[in-house]
């Protein structure tokens, strides 16, 4: 039975971006029934990092000290570029406040888990990809709150404290718990560890999925209204977390392999705290920028991701040399 899961699993993730398009479009077309899953998006989120504590383990800590040079190169450009380019574009866009406080939690969200497999389908540094991820997930409740206060001030009704303590709640709690029941099964239970690892992919999937349903179901009016502006917004967003996270890691003089880990770690957002934040502290307008993300990087990813281990597939008939070798 596991093994099915885990085989469903592994389907359901390779066509993620198809299941997500495809609820978005049934959610434009016929929106009351997906509009219930706003009220369940904080265990949903919740569920989905307790996945992502799940895969975990104490080697991904250590890097953290092993490769701190690259890991604050790496977390510092997220830190910065995606803030301010989501500022940016929501001046020069000229977007409502609904919609641009989206814009910002998506720009000072952490990575997500999908800069990870971006990050291993593009032949990138994965160790480092899951080094970056943990440390601005940890960061979180500390860098996002300040972000959008400092962009957003007096607009928003949200204290400091009040984002904290939700980043916290649904973040940094299922994220340890994962972590610590990962650790206790791998010395307990070893293929029950396994086997978790293997079925929860599909329980995200189904809960990211579930998630942009019920937020584009929310905002029909919005998405119809403003739609070409907000995708536009969405799009060039993303891509300039891509352009500046390799351009950082080219400046840094890192090899090849760790500048696209850069280049996935800046670019790829955790769109689903993004949505849960948006949803549970302000409106559902302001969790639509955040849910369009989540569908567009699943786009864009994958495909920077074919770009780069076909550029090095090129490399290789060409000089006979295996290209972007891992610097472990």
């Amino acid at each position: 039975m596991i093994d099915q899961l885990g085989a469903v699993g592994r389907i359901a993730s390779k066509y993620f971006v198809v299941w997500v398009v495809a609820a978005a479009g049934a959610a434009l077309v016929r929106p009351d029934p997906f509009i219930p899953v706003l009220d369940y998006v904080t265990p949903l989120l919740g569920l989905i990092m307790l996945g992502m504590g799940l895969t975990l383990q104490p080697e991904d800590f250590e890097r953290l000290v092993e490769r701190p040079v690259d890991v604050g190169i790496a977390a510092a450009t997220q830190w910065l570029v995606m803030p301010l380019a989501a500022y940016g574009l929501y001046l020069l866009f000229d977007l409502p406040d609904a919609i641009g406080i989206g814009l910002i939690l998506v720009g000072a969200a952490p990575g997500g888990t999908a800069s990870n497999v971006m990050t291993y389908l593009g032949r990138g540094d994965v160790a480092l990809s899951v080094a970056v991820t943990t440390l601005t997930t940890l960061a979180a409740p500390i860098v996002m709150p300040a972000w959008t206060l400092f962009a957003l001030g007096e607009t928003v009704d949200v204290t400091f404290a009040q984002m904290f303590g939700s980043i916290v709640q649904i973040v940094i709690v299922p994220v340890v718990l994962g972590f610590a029941i990962r650790y206790v099964l791998d010395r307990r239970a070893p293929e029950a560890a396994e086997a978790g690892v293997d079925v929860f992919p599909l329980v995200s999937v189904v809960a990211i999925v579930a998630i942009v349903a019920g937020v584009v179901g929310a905002n029909v009016d919005n998405i119809l209204t403003a739609g070409a502006l907000v995708l536009l917004a969405v799009v060039v967003h993303n891509g300039i977390g891509l352009g500046a996270g390799y351009g950082v890691g080219l400046a840094a003089r890192m090899p090849e392999d760790r500048r696209r880990t850069c280049a996935f770690e800046v670019g790829l957002q955790n769109s689903g705290l993004a949505v849960a934040l948006a949803t549970s502290l302000f409106s559902p307008a302001a969790a639509l920028i955040p849910a369009l993300f989540s569908v567009w990087h699943n786009v864009s990813g994958p495909a920077l991701a074919s770009f780069f281990s076909w550029r090095d597939d090129e490399s290789e008939r060409s000089t006979g040399v295996a290209a972007a070798p891992t610097d472990d």
